[in-house]
């Protein structure tokens, strides 16, 4: 980790200097070593590696490159709870995370918040993505919860990107799963790791912190840009043995990461869905393109080749709800996929009030889901 002011800003100046991205920064780090090395170096010598407008913008200093410096060292002393820290690892280091040196892209710097003691140890072996649709069904996300708990109860770390909807399902359920001392989850975000986004998250990001990991390569004071956000993903892919699909959109940036996890040459598992539900569409097409399809996490540890600590326990999903009656007629109405008032009441016969009722009801007990379009559907299973 890095140590003392003047390594710190040697970092973040390799880092800020215009032109300069992460394949030329390795190219110099490979000639002359370490980043102060490399400033200590001529413009001629610098011309050798790269090329003379790179090596003319390394012998001046970036804008704002001293007032990084300060704000990330004050960023590094602060530790505003005992129970977690600030870090940032840089390419060599030691505590840098094994899986990502084997990305073809690996970032120059990371941040870390949390049990940055963990970094070192982080082994892709036990590491799964888990990503999916930022406005999820309610049984996308039920889902998503319930596997993230299952697999984080099995070992597994659950990571993902701290986003609404599916991601920020993940995250909770290996908070709710990961036994006491374990590294329940790692959230990767797309801004500087001063600032939370989506703001809605904020407690989220505090207990992933507590009990896991939050991961940029963005420096501090960086907001929240659109194409920050695909380029983010390839690290949940890489810092994972395989990456999970809950729900998706075709056009999905979900999508993004299941096509970055098979260009690192790992496994990509889906989740299908109803053939009605547009979230649902990516994952048939990924399930169509040779993903996994899985229906419960024991199928997700057979195919990861781990042992299920469960395996007595049936696999489907439970739900949540201790007050569901399994035999309840309007729960066998619903079914699966979602339906409308005018084709339920038409198998019920029930007056329009009273399936009113009874909907509302089974919605405020989280056996039922409202739906845009006036559809309803049936959360978890029975």
């Amino acid at each position: 980790m890095v140590n003392t002011p003047e390594e710190l800003g040697a970092w973040l100046r390799l880092s800020l200097t215009p032109s300069v991205g992460n394949e030329s920064a390795r190219k110099l780090l490979a000639a002359f070593g370490l980043p102060h090395r490399i400033f200590a170096q001529t413009e001629s010598a610098l011309r050798q590696v790269v090329s003379a407008a790179q090596a003319r913008h390394l012998v001046g200093t970036p804008d704002g490159w001293a007032e990084l410096s300060r704000d990330t060292w004050t960023w590094l002393q602060h530790n505003p709870d005992s129970t977690m820290a600030h870090a940032m690892v840089t390419l060599g280091d030691a505590d840098y995370p094994a899986p990502l040196l084997r990305m073809p892209d690996p970032p120059l710097i990371l941040y870390a918040l949390g049990q940055t003691a963990a970094l070192g140890r982080l082994n892709a072996e036990q590491c799964l993505a888990m990503v999916g649709s930022r406005n999820p069904t309610p049984q996308g996300q039920a889902n998503a919860r319930e596997f993230a708990r299952s697999l984080a109860g099995s070992g597994l770390t659950i990571v993902s990107g701290l986003a609404l909807g599916i991601d920020g399902a993940a995250h909770e359920g290996a908070l709710l799963g990961a036994p006491t001392g374990a590294l329940a989850t790692v959230a990767v975000v797309g801004t500087g790791l001063d600032r939370v986004y989506p703001r809605q998250h904020r407690e989220l990001a505090h207990s992933i912190a507590q009990r896991g990991l939050i991961l940029s390569e963005y420096h501090l004071g960086t907001p929240p840009l659109n194409a920050n956000f695909p380029k983010r993903n390839r690290l949940i892919a890489g810092l994972s043995h395989a990456t999970l699909v809950v729900e998706a959109a075709l056009q999905s940036g979900s999508l993004i990461t299941a096509k970055q996890a098979l260009e690192q040459g790992r496994d990509v598992l889906a989740i299908p869905g109803s053939i009605h539900s547009a979230q649902a569409k990516g994952c048939h097409a990924l399930i169509k393109q040779g993903a996994k399809l899985v229906e419960s996490a024991q199928d997700v540890l057979e195919e990861l080749r781990l042992p299920d600590p469960f395996a007595q326990v049936p696999s489907t999903l439970v739900n949540a709800s201790a007050n569901e009656k399994t035999e309840d007629a309007l729960l066998r109405w619903i079914g699966l996929d979602p339906v409308g008032l005018d084709a339920l009441q038409a198998c019920c016969g029930w007056p329009t009030a009273q399936l009113q009722a009874q909907l509302l009801e089974l919605e405020l007990l989280g056996q039922v889901g409202r739906l845009p379009g006036g559809l309803f559907q049936r959360i978890g299973f029975t």
